[in-house]
């Protein structure tokens, strides 16, 4: 049995010590901010601020939010400010009528997601993964790096049909990790500073680092359409789109928009849950352990298939509590368009709702020794029907993440796979901390050594 283990995680502060750092406006990250009545409270409001900031934090008033009153609470202008310079008016951000004629059209794209027929594309990147760490020979790798390389590739092959090449991954990764930095919405300063509906002009380097993307995106695209070719993949069904009611398709910068929300959602999240995942496992090697034994007597010698995924519990169990403890998204923010009455608080229209995976996640009142890492808890029968509801990583309602299946696969493949391969060491895991930005990252990143097994 193995000892408890707390992984990496800010200490929540007293209510009085969080109202004085925010007023000190000091650290950029909200998780540093997070008070300890915020694991307790079921709807608070935040004293300070220029708006009303609401944080909605029990799974049934969640609901109410992102599901039965959707209409009422669309997505923040904080983050729809945030996210415009990388995705236009892609779907991610888009809302009412806009978001349901794009959802339309692009729903062929989404069967692409689906897993069987993507199955294949993850384990040829997987390989060239484990490829590169074997070239390596166990010298140090930034972890972080490496799994939005990986995720990237995985995404790329779905979208494109092809690999994403090394120089272009890196110039991904580093993009879009300055842009996570620079973006001025997820600030505390500015979230507190900024009235409703405010307009927020992104700095400089924000601009050039989203141009950067979309011009390597629009390069693909490009191509694609040049040659005339109808590949069965994404970009071939977001380039064949058509309105149901216009029969008009998407132009240029549309279908960049399109596919940059698949590229951001189909792998920036599983970026960083893998990140977390790999650097516990460096942690506990009991479960590392584990998830070697089960793929070894899953799969043999040979290389793990699709049918073999269902039976990796443990791989699985592991990225859910991983999911749990580091929710790729901390935070999902909505604003009220009216007044409206959640729980026991009156909803001021103009007031930011904050819905909080990572406090739902960490909840005094819904989970057993929450900060504690423990896979087992996702065993059948373990989990109370209250934590079960408080889990949600994926979102919630009509804009739930619909790839959440492929993240879990490409997931417990990549887990498989690599730990039967490789013994892993990180380097200074005692400066390892996460940070709440668009998603939940290292704050610094994580150096580490796949060493391959004798």
């Amino acid at each position: 049995m193995t000892a408890p283990y707390r992984p990496p995680a800010p200490k929540p502060k007293s209510a009085a010590a969080a109202f004085a750092s925010a007023l000190l406006l000091g650290p950029r990250d909200v998780l540093a901010l997070l008070p300890e009545p915020a694991y307790e409270s079921f709807v608070s409001r935040a004293p300070i601020g220029k708006r009303p900031i609401y944080i909605v934090n029990h799974p049934n008033l969640a609901r109410q939010v992102l599901g039965e009153r959707v209409a009422n609470y669309p997505k923040s202008d904080l983050m729809v400010g945030a996210l415009t310079p990388l995705v236009g008016e892609g779907i991610f951000i888009s809302g009412g009528e806009t978001w349901a004629r794009q959802r339309r059209m692009i729903d062929p794209a989404f069967a692409h997601m689906r897993i069987k027929s993507a199955f294949d594309q993850m384990a040829e990147a997987t390989g060239a993964f484990c490829a590169r760490l074997d070239g390596a020979s166990g010298a140090p790798v930034t972890l972080d790096e490496e799994m939005s390389r990986l995720t990237a590739d995985i995404v790329f092959r779905t979208i494109f049909s092809e690999p994403i090449e090394g120089a272009d991954a890196s110039a991904v990764f580093h993009a879009f990790a300055e842009y996570q930095n620079a973006v001025p919405q997820i600030e505390p300063k500015v979230m507190l500073e900024s009235p409703a509906w405010s307009r927020i002009e992104p700095p400089a380097r924000v601009t050039a680092m989203c141009r950067e993307i979309r011009e390597r995106l629009g390069a693909m695209i490009d191509r694609r359409l040049a040659s005339g070719e109808r590949r069965d993949d994404i970009a071939g069904d977001v380039i064949a789109a058509r309105d149901p009611e216009t029969g008009e398709a998407f132009d240029r910068e549309a279908l960049i928009d399109q596919i940059a929300v698949f590229f951001l959602a189909g792998h920036e999240t599983s970026a960083s849950a893998l990140t977390w995942a790999f650097f516990i496992l460096s942690q506990q090697p009991a479960h590392l352990a584990r998830i070697r034994a089960e793929a070894e007597r899953v799969a043999g010698e040979g290389p793990v298939r699709f049918g073999h995924v269902r039976q990796l519990t443990h791989a699985r169990n592991v990225f859910r509590e991983v999911l749990r403890l580091y929710p790729p998204v901390s935070f999902i923010t909505r604003i009220a368009l009216k007044d409206d009455v959640i729980g026991r608080e009156t909803i001021r229209a103009g007031g930011l709702v904050v819905i909080s995976p990572w406090l739902l996640h960490r909840h005094r009142k819904f989970w057993r020794r929450p900060d504690l890492f423990n896979p087992d808890r996702h065993l059948p029968g373990r989990m109370s029907r209250a934590a079960g509801l408080a889990y949600m990583p994926f979102g919630l309602g009509p804009r739930v993440c619909t790839g959440a299946a492929f993240a879990t696969t490409e997931s417990v493949l990549i887990l498989a796979e690599t730990c039967r391969r490789f013994d892993l060491e990180a380097l200074s895991p005692g400066r390892v901390m996460p940070v709440g930005k668009l998603t939940t990252r290292p704050k610094e990143p994580i150096r580490m050594r796949f060493r391959r097994r004798g």
